[in-house]
């Protein structure tokens, strides 16, 4: 029979989260008395995490899982989890019980109340340092600042999606994903629940500052073409600027005859146009990158393990 709610847990070397993982949202789910999967993606873990998995599936029919041929990274195991699920609603939680699975009866009553999406927003972060706080801070205000598509400020990958949002999901081929930012994209009706973020479980958080960084960078060229703008427009301004102090320096020399001394201010312009220049052509990079990959046609992640399907 096919369930009524799947839960996608991504995996990448949290051996020290699992049982304990298993054993909170199954007790939750088997208060809610509804039916349901769970289903690990282990993202080429390097610890014993899939041997952990493998034994929970072994105990528990309800329990499937793939596992990846290498890490692939967090996006692309949460896409695997919706492309596999068989529930008419999926709920997205992280392994390291930072988000309280305590939250799944609520997220459920308010899908059934007509919410085809169900997002935690965040109020508060325990656990985490102030700067990475910060740099969460910024960086919802900066997309909404730039972005085509409005995020919810402080609402993470936590949530429950309907079956015709996760169909919609499905169908995007893209590879450059940014998850979070794909369900503001497809629309419908959204609710937010807001929660206390509690401390990781167990191990250590797998995203370091530079792969923040990368993700931001990704986030914003995959839902604004902003920073292309901005270039054109920059480049319009200095150019005209340029062209009024060309104008002026002849009409000293050629009226007044002048002599026009300043070298180092001359280099100094240079080598800060020449800076600018550089900058722009990693932008426009940037999206030649991702042009590259699309066309490319790789598929976003490979499966080598996964248990036989269950009766």
């Amino acid at each position: 029979m096919q369930p009524e709610l799947s839960i996608i847990l991504p995996v990448f070397n949290e051996e020290a989260c699992l049982r304990e993982t298993y054993k909170r949202v199954t007790g939750v789910l088997k208060r809610l008395d509804i039916g349901y999967e769970l289903i690990f993606v282990n993202d080429g873990s390097t610890d014993r995490s899939l041997d952990i998995i493998s034994e929970l599936s072994a105990g528990d029919k309800r329990v499937r899982y793939y596992s990846f041929s290498r890490n692939f990274g967090h996006e692309a195991a949460t896409s695997c989890g919706f492309e596999h699920s068989r529930g008419q609603a999926a709920i997205l939680l992280d392994a390291d019980l930072q988000d309280p699975p305590e939250l799944i009866p609520e997220m459920v009553e308010r899908w059934k109340e007509g919410f085809e999406v169900v997002a935690g927003r965040r109020q508060s972060r325990d656990g985490e340092t102030l700067l990475k706080r910060l740099t969460s801070f910024l960086f919802y205000r900066a997309m909404n600042l730039f972005s085509e598509v409005q995020l919810p400020h402080d609402v993470g990958d936590f949530r429950l999606v309907d079956r015709k949002v996760i169909d919609q999901f499905n169908q995007m081929s893209e590879k450059n994903r940014f998850v979070r930012g794909l369900f503001p994209w497809i629309g419908f009706r959204h609710y937010y629940l807001d929660y206390q973020r509690e401390p990781r479980v167990g191990g250590q958080s797998k995203y370091n500052y530079l792969k923040l960084i990368m993700l931001s960078l990704d986030a914003l060229s995959s839902f604004s073409l902003a920073p292309l703008r901005i270039a054109i427009l920059m480049g319009f301004t200095v150019t005209f600027f340029s062209m009024i102090a060309v104008a002026v320096i002849l009409f000293q020399k050629l009226a007044f005859g002048i002599q026009i001394p300043g070298y180092a201010f001359l280099a100094s312009g240079v080598f800060f146009f020449g800076g600018v220049q550089v900058f722009f052509l990693g932008v426009v990079g940037e999206y030649v990158g991702k042009i590259y990959k699309e066309v490319q046609g790789r598929p976003l992640y490979i499966v080598a393990a996964q248990p036989e399907e269950k009766n």
